[in-house]
């Protein structure tokens, strides 16, 4: 690979009203025409992404959304993109041509709000009018707004300084600090198993993203790895003098790889390390202990971060509704969303399950586990659920107590209610 994925960037969000320079900031920013500009209301007809490298934040992308007062026919479809781009943005730029704020900057500043989603105010035109030094009902520790002429590209150089400044006091620190993938569980001078298929939905030529990042986060923490194939993990072990700190498996194969895997060595799935990476593991956990209250004509939600053309044997479409229904011995009702699309009504679901989000960052995926929350709706993921399909999800839980506590709570909860 040879740049950052998305998944991995900071998102910086772009709102404002049509025609306050959104795009003309970016392109500011950029350094390059990334947006088309025009004196015309509503010219950003859908959401731009601009990926770039802004040290020292380091890899960022750049949302520009339409602008919040679209009055065109097609309006109220932008909108809802824009609406959208709320769940995933780590930190939101709001964009003013004047000094006062009214109803639609009130909107972002409200949604941003709910979120927990940081906002840095940007008065552009700024050779137009005086600026406001500070927001209406910010205390001394608020970021001042910054103020700029997203036309005058002489002083981008110092317009993107006062961004980065404003940048790293906001940054959150889910971003400046992930959860760790692998690298607790891992010592140094130790030694990672890495179990990984090679099929039909494996990329020719290439490993994919999870089971890349977990060869890299073992190495920054001075840990070794072994890959294999599923069908010599068995031999490769004998050939071991130490065991290994943990195993690590797709989860397609994690019958296999918990069979093979002596039982004194630590065992889990990519998708599970996603899970605690991208999510929070606890409650995907607890989640996955639903499935066993699925009965006939009970509706589930397969949701895939990725938008592929599906194979014969496709994961999120033929095969975990398959052994979700071999697992309940019911006749489930399967729904499956790709990409960025996710319902906004969840309340008919019995079941959610997200993939593990390797494509989506955390913001993102964190929406997602607090819309089920607030639907009163279990979540899980790919990892958690095949594993629990296949009988073996208290084996794969044990490296992460916390998170087997709450899948054996939840699971007790559920056997002693009526």
């Amino acid at each position: 690979m040879k740049t950052t994925p998305k998944a991995l960037r900071l998102h910086i969000a772009i709102f404002g009203r049509t025609n306050v320079g959104k795009s003309s900031f970016l392109n500011l920013v950029a350094g390059q025409d990334v947006a088309i500009t025009s004196a015309e209301p509503g010219t950003t007809t859908d959401v731009v992404e601009k990926t770039m490298e802004l040290l020292p934040i380091g890899p960022v992308v750049f949302i520009d959304t339409a602008g919040l007062d679209d009055p065109t026919a097609l309006g109220a479809k932008r909108l809802d993109k824009t609406a959208q781009v709320f769940d995933r943005a780590d930190v939101a730029l709001l964009l003013h041509d004047g000094p006062q704020s009214g109803e639609y900057e009130e909107r972002v500043v409200h949604e941003a709000g709910r979120r927990n989603l940081p906002v840095i105010h940007v008065y552009n035109k700024a050779d137009l009018y005086t600026p406001p030094t500070r927001e209406v009902g910010e205390d001394d520790a608020a970021v001042a707004p910054l103020t700029c002429c997203a036309l005058d590209h002489e002083k981008r150089d110092q317009v993107l300084a006062r961004l980065k400044a404003r940048l790293l006091r906001v940054c959150p620190d889910e971003f400046v600090k992930p959860p760790p993938l692998l690298g607790d569980l891992v010592r140094p001078g130790g030694l990672a198993v890495l179990i990984v298929p090679i099929d039909l939905e494996a990329p020719k030529g290439r490993l994919i993203l999870p089971q890349v990042q977990s060869i890299r986060d073992a190495l920054d923490n001075d840990a070794s790895v072994l890959v294999v194939k599923e069908r010599e993990y068995a031999h490769m072990l004998t050939r071991l003098v130490d065991p290994p700190d943990i195993a690590i498996c797709d989860s397609q194969v994690v019958l296999k790889m918990t069979a093979d895997t002596p039982a004194h060595v630590p065992c889990t799935t990519f998708s599970i390390l996603f899970a605690r990476l991208k999510g929070d593991l606890q409650k995907m956990a607890a989640g996955a202990a639903a499935i066993d209250a699925l009965r006939d004509g009970d509706r589930v939600l397969i949701a895939e971060s990725c938008s592929h053309h599906a194979l014969e044997d496709d994961i999120g479409r033929v095969k975990i509704p398959r052994w979700l229904r071999q697992y309940c011995g019911a006749d489930l009702r399967i729904d499956n969303y790709a990409g960025r699309d996710f319902p906004e009504t969840l309340g008919d679901y019995k079941l959610v399950v997200q993939c593990g989000g390797c494509m989506h960052n955390r913001r993102s995926i964190l929406s997602r586990i607090e819309a089920c929350e607030a639907a009163g709706v279990p979540i899980t993921n790919y990892g958690l659920c095949i594993s629990q399909t296949q009988g073996v999800l208290t084996r794969v839980l044990s490296p992460f107590p916390a998170a087997l506590e709450s899948y054996q709570h939840t699971k007790k909860s559920q056997e002693s209610s009526p």
